[in-house]
């Protein structure tokens, strides 16, 4: 499996970097499958640093915060309108009232050309197969309901927390994976809402309970100090971890 980061900002588009959007990537029956791991604002831009986007398998949608899904508005145009005519579908995976979200968010109405996308439901179905991966997902503690996911392709494992506070679903999700993509969007020094988001000590506590391989830290908003949120991880944790950034990308 590989993994490449496209945009790893918290909360919303950087100076340096689009909003949550991950491509993992894994070979099955002769050709390269490719998922999309959320797809916030000014990440399909980016994208085509990496692919053709009109080359994705699926996008797997870990809840409806804009800058987790809003630009799958862009892709439905892009897939519809494009001079090379349409292709295929879509497969989008998202929380219950997904469709309906993207469909009011293009626009007045509410009837943008999702025939673009074909939907699924994670409450309907919270294990997905999709071409070489497995998808299990566990709801997370967040405002919206929100989803980790754990996805296999051969023996390789990757987690990745979505949004959320601390919770042992997530624990006992990210469990022996070999890489563990987690938020820490908050600083210890603050008094920070619950249920919201994790600091760096918590993401590396999390980390720690699950024994994973590799810890990748993303998600930080470009408000909050990245310094202090690396400083609050190594004071609990002492092992293998990256502090994520766009173009970045792991093979395992």
């Amino acid at each position: 499996m590989k993994l490449t980061i496209v945009g790893c900002a918290g909360s919303y588009p950087g100076p340096d970097s689009a909003a949550s959007c991950y491509l993992v990537e894994a070979e099955q029956d002769g050709r390269v499958w490719r998922l999309v791991l959320d797809m916030g604002n000014g990440s399909l831009g980016q994208l085509h640093r990496y692919i053709d986007p009109r080359g994705i398998d699926a996008v797997a949608l870990s809840h409806l915060h804009p800058d987790h899904c809003i630009d799958l508005v862009s892709l439905v145009v892009l897939a519809k309108y494009h001079p090379q005519g349409p292709y295929d579908r879509v497969k989008v995976i998202a929380p219950r009232g997904g469709e309906e979200y993207l469909a009011a968010a293009g626009g007045p109405g509410g009837e943008p050309p999702l025939d673009a996308l074909t939907f699924g439901v994670w409450e309907d179905e919270p294990e997905q197969q999709l071409g070489p991966f497995s998808i299990r997902v566990a709801p997370v503690k967040h405002p919206v309901p929100a989803f980790a996911m754990r996805i296999q392709a051969g023996d390789s494992v990757l987690v990745y927390s979505g949004d959320t506070g601390p919770t042992e679903a997530l624990d006992e999700l990210a469990a022996d994976a070999d890489v563990f993509l987690c938020e820490a969007s908050f600083v210890e020094s603050a008094v920070n809402p619950p249920d919201l988001h994790l600091t760096g000590k918590e993401a590396g506590e999390c980390a720690l309970k699950a024994d994973v391989g590799r810890l990748l830290i993303t998600h930080i908003p470009d408000w909050t100090d990245a310094d202090e949120v690396e400083s609050d991880l190594r004071a609990v944790y002492d092992r293998a971890y990256v502090m994520v950034k766009p173009g970045d990308s792991f093979e395992f």
